[in-house]
């Protein structure tokens, strides 16, 4: 299975790029977001899920770890395939459906190609429970100490894990630490990360 693909980008087309990886050039389907970032003749990293079917191979690019897990989890639910994944995050980066998630805005995410009203709200209802653990889930980014400094959220350190997975999802350390400062005020010390993350995404949008 392809996991990266490290090389040039040869050429764009509407739903898909050529990357040329010392002289092989690979077909990999990505967003409409992600393909207007890339640009013919530039170095590029993706991330890549390889599906296999019996009469072909798909491979699917993204910017970031987190991209691909949220194309990875929108398939688990019924009605979305490969396609209408890709659509959703064409329309929405993982930072705004993160948002649309936990303000409960299906509006937002019925804008994506291929999604109507009923498999929108579909969306955002069974992914209510499933973003933060994906946000905070295996995604290696340091959350931000005392002082601007890094360091690795220790275990059962739900709010240093709340920061993190917000981080991951593009916010900047210190906004994410206001945001989960919040709502730890709000919530008390016994809130757990996945509650943190949804209050803090609540808070960010509000400061917006």
């Amino acid at each position: 299975m392809i996991g990266k693909l490290k090389g040039i980008v040869d050429a764009v087309g509407e739903a898909h790029a050529i990357i040329d990886v010392g002289g092989v050039g690979y077909e990999v389907q990505a967003s409409q977001r992600t393909l207007s970032a890339l640009q013919a003749g530039q170095g590029v990293s993706l991330a890549i899920e390889t599906h296999v079917r019996e009469d072909a191979i798909r491979l699917y690019g993204f910017t970031s770890e987190v991209e691909r897990a949220w194309f990875r989890t929108l398939q688990t639910i019924q009605g979305v395939g490969a396609k209408v994944a890709l659509g959703v995050l064409g329309t929405l980066g993982p930072q705004d459906l993160a948002k649309a998630v936990a303000l409960n805005n299906w509006a937002a995410v019925e804008q994506a190609p291929g999604v109507g009203k009923k498999l929108a709200q579909r969306i955002v209802a069974e992914l209510k429970d499933k973003a933060p653990v994906l946000s905070a889930g295996g995604l290696s980014v340091p959350a931000v100490a005392k002082g601007g400094g890094a360091r690795a959220p220790a275990e059962g350190d739900a709010a240093a894990e709340a920061i993190s997975a917000l981080t991951n999802l593009g916010y900047h350390p210190g906004q994410a630490s206001q945001a989960i400062a919040a709502a730890m005020t709000e919530l008390g010390q016994v809130a757990d990360t996945p509650t943190l993350i949804r209050r803090g995404l609540k808070e960010l949008a509000r400061s917006a």
